[in-house]
């Protein structure tokens, strides 16, 4: 056998064990997917993406990362294509990111922050005026309803976060229903559309948890790319997003995100969360 057929027969595997795309095939397109969903199903993820990969012609791929902060990195490393974030890393970063599509929640692209409580306990807790000398769990420190909300409030409460008896970041909004649930945590900051799907799934953290305040609506967390707004397999990949609503699939794996559709969204949604971290002077990442 000659170099040129070996390398002819060779090369697809090669290709395949480098992770590399061969030659007339689209480039794998990597989407960064953080605690702003429950996301740790495989099998559901796997068929999303297999939906994704069929109709954009592209192969898709979710990442998982524990921290909001390790995605927006990786993002802006141009190691992810896209990536599912809470909008305040995006209002952070908006110079550099674009918006693919925005989901909507109840039939808007809105959601809100909640304070949650032990069930039948802490009933004096009943808004973050009532968190002083309590210990709190938090979400993220990249986190709108997981952490920047609870700060602006405590703000305008007049509570220093200093006055708290303890405060930890469990990760992951699950992680803070969980805390708050075996009271390692006397009340919890939370995505009130993760709350709400926990509590459609009977999970047990939320069975045993109540809600003690909510905040106004914000735009709810958005898809974001560094990309060009003329790339090709972003495009795609918008215009299938966009479609889900109309195929019966698509309404399928909606309904398994407790979702309603997606939409192209407005960078305007997320006018108040800019305001609020303009406010509390975030540190900056």
């Amino acid at each position: 056998m000659d170099r040129k057929t070996f390398l002819k027969s060779a090369l697809p595997g090669i290709t395949a064990v480098l992770g590399c795309p061969s030659f007339g095939q689209p480039a794998r397109m990597r989407i960064g997917l953080t605690a702003v969903i429950l996301n740790d199903q495989a099998a559901f993820l796997s068929r999303w993406a297999e939906y994704l990969s069929k109709r954009t012609g592209t192969p898709i791929s979710f990442v998982s990362r524990d921290t909001y902060q390790t995605i927006v990195d990786q993002l802006l490393a141009a190691q992810l294509d896209a990536a599912w974030l809470c909008g305040y890393p995006y209002v952070l970063h908006q110079s550099r990111m674009q918006l693919i599509a925005v989901p909507l929640y109840q039939g808007k692209p809105l959601y809100q922050a909640y304070l949650i409580r032990p069930l039948q306990g802490e009933s004096d807790i009943n808004s973050w005026a009532d968190v002083k000398g309590k210990v709190v769990a938090f979400s993220d420190p990249l986190s709108n309803s997981g952490w920047l909300v609870a700060q602006a409030q405590m703000r305008a409460a007049g509570v220093d976060p200093r006055s708290l008896k303890k405060s930890f970041f469990a990760y992951g909004h699950r992680h803070v229903a969980e805390a708050v649930a075996s009271r390692l945590a006397q009340a919890g900051s939370i995505d009130g559309y993760v709350w709400e799907t926990m509590r459609q799934r009977r999970m047990p953290a939320v069975e045993q948890t109540e809600v003690a305040w909510k905040s106004e609506f914000f735009g709810f967390p958005p898809l974001v790319t560094t990309h060009s707004d003329n790339d090709e397999r972003v495009q795609k990949l918008k215009t299938v997003l966009l479609d889900m609503r109309n195929e019966a699939e698509g309404r399928d794996i909606l309904q398994a995100l407790n979702l309603t559709a997606f939409e192209a969204g407005s960078p305007s949604l997320f006018d108040s969360i800019s305001r609020s971290a303009a406010a509390i002077q975030p540190r900056k990442t």
